[in-house]
């Protein structure tokens, strides 16, 4: 019996992964302590593992003596929406209070998970200090950069992984593998150690038959939408809704949402947000603002005092000390993005997982919290909250099922098989394993 403890147990994915893969070993776990400071995740975490997990981790003065540390330790802090204060913002330093709780009882092993802009934060020296941190208390360190995709998924999803083996220095085969540079780049198996032997996952196969109609866009933005796509909404697939970017987007003066735009504006619009963005007009690599001047060099329209009046009365554009910027942001949308069924998703994020949609079935919608939990390898067994928006959010901020499950088989197969025996490299799944979604 292979016993555990689960810091910042979230909704209970790090712990879902875990006993998933121990299962596939043969093997069996106990869980002696889990701790959330959310009430909302652990009551969920409660619903799904008849388990009531303490709160607040500065509360706890010691752990139970545990072979297996899980911790997905807070992310906001390193993560590159955020604002990256790191450990000079509180949330960071409750990575030391994992230090702390280890300096009570050290396990043999140890499974962290974070965002991948842990790894670069303050030029390397966070990461450092983790790493510093971690193998001053005699744990060997490893990091692994995964991508959800790689094992069953389909998301796009790169996150890091830290394993810590206590007095012990194991040769694993987890590859770092960042996978697709982005969504649209995937369209094959991506050759990793984890790769599925078969088909490559694709978001077709999470979807839905016939969710709930409060799933569905509103007949306005729908409208809107359909102008734009000429009545073909297969348009719509991979299409990211932002008004700051070119490329494979529809943006707010195309939609019509502050006013109906002319041809002359729609033109004007789309070549300023690509223009701004070059290095003749200036070094900001999110775009400059431009002068009269500067616009007339690229679009030079009889009436371009009119039709940039215009659009600042329609609040498309801004004008400041002479300069002309595109009125920036994307929450105005109710999609930001709507994903391809062929292909796969982008990252399922926190703040705006709720805002994620699909063309399915004949219907322009939002993608729902069951499909969001099959992105990340939930099954359908699993209790989700009731409330979609506070499932979504919680889904975001969780991990990926399939790949704590893989890093579990590898992890726990090499450190722990000689002291187990009913356990024999025999019983031990292939390295190239399946990982289905949980459907």
């Amino acid at each position: 019996m292979l016993k555990f403890v689960d810091l910042f147990a979230g909704i209970g994915g790090l712990r879902l992964g875990f006993e998933q893969g121990i299962k596939s070993l043969g093997l069996r776990g106990e869980c002696l302590l889990a701790s959330e400071i959310d009430v909302e995740a652990s009551q969920v975490y409660s619903q799904n593992f008849l388990h009531v997990p303490q709160g607040d981790i500065r509360q706890i003065n010691s752990l139970p003596k545990h072979d297996i540390l899980l911790a997905g330790f807070p992310c906001q802090s390193f993560s590159y929406a955020g604002k990256k204060q790191g450990f000079g913002e509180i949330r960071g330093t409750l990575f030391f209070e994992i230090m702390r709780l280890i300096d009570t009882q050290k396990p043999k092993v140890l499974i962290l998970e974070n965002v991948r802009g842990l790894t670069t934060h303050d030029s390397g020296k966070t990461f450092a200090t983790i790493e510093h941190e971690i193998q001053l208390r005699g744990y060997s360190f490893y990091k692994f950069l995964l991508n959800s995709v790689n094992f069953g998924l389909p998301q796009n999803r790169v996150r890091v992984y830290l394993v810590g083996v206590l007095n012990a220095s194991p040769q694993f085969n987890l590859i770092s593998d960042l996978g697709p540079k982005d969504s649209h780049a995937y369209n094959a198996v991506q050759l990793n150690l984890f790769s599925l032997q078969h088909f490559p996952p694709k978001v077709k196969d999470i979807l839905e038959e016939n969710p709930d109609t409060s799933f569905d866009c509103s007949p306005e933005f729908v409208n809107a939408l359909n102008k734009v796509v000429g009545g073909d909404f297969n348009k719509l697939h991979g299409v990211r809704l932002i008004d700051y970017r070119g490329g494979n987007s529809i943006h707010s003066w195309e939609l019509g949402l502050r006013g109906k735009c002319g041809e002359d504006e729609v033109k004007l619009m789309n070549l300023l947000i690509t223009e701004r963005r070059k290095k003749k007009f200036g070094q900001h690599q999110d775009g400059k603002q431009l002068t009269f001047e500067q616009i007339y060099s690229f679009y030079p329209h009889s009436k371009l005092t009119q039709i940039l009046e215009s659009l600042v009365n329609k609040q498309y554009l801004k004008h400041l000390n002479g300069r002309y910027k595109p009125v920036s942001g994307n929450f105005s949308f109710e999609v930001y993005k709507f994903l391809d069924p062929e292909k796969i998703s982008v990252t399922l994020v926190a703040s705006d997982a709720n805002r994620i949609g699909i063309y399915h079935n004949n219907r322009v919608r939002r993608i729902t919290p069951r499909e969001a939990a099959r992105l990340q390898g939930f099954p359908d067994t699993f209790k989700l909250h009731p409330n979609p928006s506070k499932a979504f959010y919680q889904l975001g901020n969780s991990v990926s099922i399939n790949v704590i499950s893989a890093i579990t088989q590898e992890v726990i197969g090499k450190v722990f098989h000689k002291n187990y025996p009913e356990f024999t490299p025999e019983k031990k799944n292939s390295n190239r394993a399946s990982f289905v979604v949980g459907l």
